[in-house]
């Protein structure tokens, strides 16, 4: 089955997601892929939100072992420490981030490992991917290995597939790879939804 959690920016997403890791992994189930948690401070600066929070950066967890990789920057911190490159995939499509090179490459061959890697002693296991945008759905970049694992299907070591997603893209994401984990359903980070998945994985 495919899970496409879904809404706009700052709603909590990798927070909930891993709460749900801890929640699965509890039950027996392994979490395989990436999480992508913010980097955070306290401010009251002209970026902070209205919990009086600045997001500076963007960090992946490699599953299951909870490996971090620093993958992101916000641009104007990126321009102001010299780390920017303008002829990175995330410079050439303008996003609002710029993504490490080295970062993307770890994260990549994190998930090419994953068909070869089945000797967890879990019984079930999601593959989570946080998360899909511009650059793999509408510039065939980014996480490339990502979009390899969800064309390919439930496998051996991986029955079922969760993908983070903006809400613009949910739909292309249902269209492009719902049919071949053979259900799909597009939910928000809600308590119940952690509880609905944990449900049907647990059956």
């Amino acid at each position: 089955m495919l899970f496409i959690l879904t809404g706009e920016v700052q709603i909590g997403k990798s927070r909930w997601l891993m709460q749900l890791v801890d929640k699965l992994e509890q039950a027996g189930i392994a979490c395989r892929g990436v999480v992508a948690p913010g980097v955070w401070i306290e401010s009251d600066g002209e970026n902070a939100n209205d919990q009086g929070y600045e997001k500076l950066g963007i960090d992946n967890l490699l599953l299951p072992d909870r490996t971090p990789v620093h993958f992101a920057q916000r641009l104007d911190i990126a321009r102001k420490n010299g780390t920017y490159v303008e002829k990175s995939q995330a410079g050439r499509v303008g996003l609002e981030w710029h993504i490490d090179e080295e970062a993307l490459k770890q994260v990549n061959q994190h998930l090419a490992s994953m068909p070869n890697h089945v000797e967890l002693k879990l019984g079930s296991k999601l593959l989570i991917i946080d998360e899909l945008g511009r650059l793999e759905l509408e510039h065939d970049g980014g996480l490339i290995e990502a979009i390899k694992l969800l064309e390919a299907g439930p496998q051996k070591g991986i029955e079922d597939a969760l993908v983070v997603t903006r809400q613009r893209f949910a739909d292309d994401v249902e269209r492009r790879f719902g049919a071949t984990w053979g259900e799909s359903i597009q939910l928000s980070p809600s308590p119940d939804n952690i509880r609905l998945i944990a449900s049907r994985l647990t059956v």
